[in-house]
């Protein structure tokens, strides 16, 4: 096992010591590098000497983004300790579960959310360092970081538990690493680059996306604690930022705010957008401001940077996520592990040195990501591969159904759906048919002031776009799509809906 030594602040308060490399949107608050180090080596002094915390040791963090989060990112790096981003969008028994599950030897609460850990009875602090900078010893900086191996976890990332209880990732300090050189080698990223983070601390997007790697490139972040579109909108010209990311629902948000067609993106490189695919009426409305899309493709478990769409071919690929970053090998395989020919679809696996070690305290799922040789990482995602070796997703495994005996993907309808004038929003599930086993029911959201269609008019369209097994049985009009917290569609959620409406009629 090869030793793993990243202190990528304490490098960059030797090179850029007074550079900033971190604001606070919401409070004005800034820290340079040299004062991050500082900060950071404080805080790994404190776990390791006054509490006696280990390299291994888990700290779950339960608060908004912060300045104090990032420093205890670089602590975590300095000490080999494990952070623990807790989701502070879930109910208190669902946090008590993960608790249970990393069982960490600290837990950090933002005052706002004690009320969801009342019940821990492990140590705790409250997430109060604003007086650190006033109180760092001059001698602080002689703090030798440990020798972490690499798959030492760095962070252990609760995915969000779409099915059964939330599974712990554990991102790697290798995973780390190329990640952020994988990154930097699709994206134009250097010392001189500039963002504004909108993700959430709980998110893999929130750190690994841009935060991560702008730290090791030594570049510079603004953090919102909370996503606003229009906040979001100022801020980018304000800020100067050179790259953006953001799921479709917050670029769909910004979108449609007062100030866009106005707005001067002169400077932005491009948009970053993950989390699921966006819709192709909104990238043309960014790219008729100009605005270069980076359609990339990603997951906690692997990376998460693994594709990306170049901006040259944003409108001739229009759809795709691109070709495998660098160091990214990729396989489309059958159920039987067979490769895929051209264009055909298959499920999306992965190898190289930013795949996860597996899941946390649990080896049974572990088991299943990967294939039988233990080489691959299995995504779950179906997808295809052009003739010029760009993919393409066509959905998740878990979505499709099966009607009459054809597999459906509901990405396809999707697709289609979305086309349709005055739709803002869709989205496509698999219920229980008793002619055809399953059959498809979409979900639409209109835009404001535009009456919906009848479901006539929306099944004569969807015959002449696509196969008649293809074709949704049912439709429904709703105001808004649950979306869970990393803002993707929660077909979790429609889906017991549907059964709701099924047990009251």
């Amino acid at each position: 096992m090869k030793v793993w030594q990243q202190d990528w602040v304490a490098k960059w308060a030797l090179y850029s010591p007074e550079k900033t490399a971190l604001k606070e949107h919401d409070t004005g608050r800034s820290i340079t590098y040299s004062a991050l180090h500082r900060w950071s080596a404080l805080i790994a002094s404190h776990w390791t000497t006054d509490l006696g915390l280990q390299r291994g040791d888990r700290v779950a963090i339960l608060a908004d983004f912060c300045l104090e989060y990032v420093a205890m990112f670089c602590a975590a790096q300095k000490t080999g300790i494990i952070l623990v981003p807790l989701n502070y969008r879930l109910a208190a028994p669902e946090i008590s579960h993960i608790l249970r599950d990393c069982t960490p030897a600290l837990l950090i609460i933002e005052d706002k959310y004690a009320h969801l850990t009342g019940q821990y009875e492990g140590r705790k602090q409250n997430l109060s360092f604003e007086d650190l900078n006033s109180s760092i010893p001059p001698d602080i900086t002689s703090y030798t970081s440990c020798i972490s191996e690499e798959d030492d976890p760095v962070f252990i990332l609760y995915t969000a538990g779409t099915t059964g209880q939330p599974k712990g990732v554990k991102y790697t300090h290798k995973m780390l690493f190329w990640n952020s050189i994988n990154t930097s080698i699709s994206l134009l990223l250097n010392t001189e680059s500039r963002t504004v983070n909108v993700m959430p601390p709980f998110h893999t997007g929130g750190w690994n996306v841009l935060l991560t790697p702008f730290l090791h490139h030594g570049a510079y972040t603004c953090i919102c604690r909370k996503f606003d579109a229009a906040v979001v909108l100022g801020l980018r010209e304000k800020e100067r930022a050179t790259i953006f990311m953001g799921v479709p629902t917050m670029l769909q948000m910004i979108a449609q705010q007062e100030g866009f067609d106005g707005a001067d993106f002169s400077g932005l490189h491009y948009i970053i957008v993950g989390g699921e695919p966006m819709p192709i009426p909104l990238i043309e409305k960014y790219h008729h401001k100009g605005i270069a899309i980076r359609q990339g493709y990603g997951m906690t478990e692997v990376g998460p940077n693994l594709t990306s769409l170049h901006q040259d071919d944003a409108v001739r690929k229009i759809g795709s996520i691109g070709r495998p970053n660098f160091y990214v090998q990729i396989r489309i395989a059958h159920e039987d592990g067979s490769e895929c020919q051209v264009n055909e679809p298959g499920e999306l696996w992965l190898k190289g040195p930013m795949v996860t070690p597996g899941y946390w305290n649990n080896p049974e799922m572990t088991g299943q990501a990967f294939s039988s040789d233990g080489e691959w990482f299995k995504t779950g995602d179906m997808v295809r591969q052009d003739e010029e070796q760009y993919l393409f997703v066509v959905d998740r495994i878990k979505n499709m159904y099966i009607s009459g005996g054809e597999n459906v993907y509901p990405a396809e309808i999707e697709k289609v759906l979305i086309k349709l004038k005055g739709v803002k929003e869709c989205t496509v599930i698999g219920v229980k048919d008793e002619k055809w086993g399953e059959t498809g029911k979409a979900f639409l959201v209109m835009e404001s002031g535009v009456p919906p269609y009848t479901e006539e008019e929306l099944k004569t369209y969807c015959r002449q776009q696509l196969a008649k097994f293809k074709v949704p049985t049912y439709f429904v009009f709703l105001e808004s799509l649950p979306k869970n917290d990393a803002g993707k569609i929660d077909k979790k959620q429609l889906r017991k809906m549907h059964e709701q409406s099924v047990s009251d009629s």
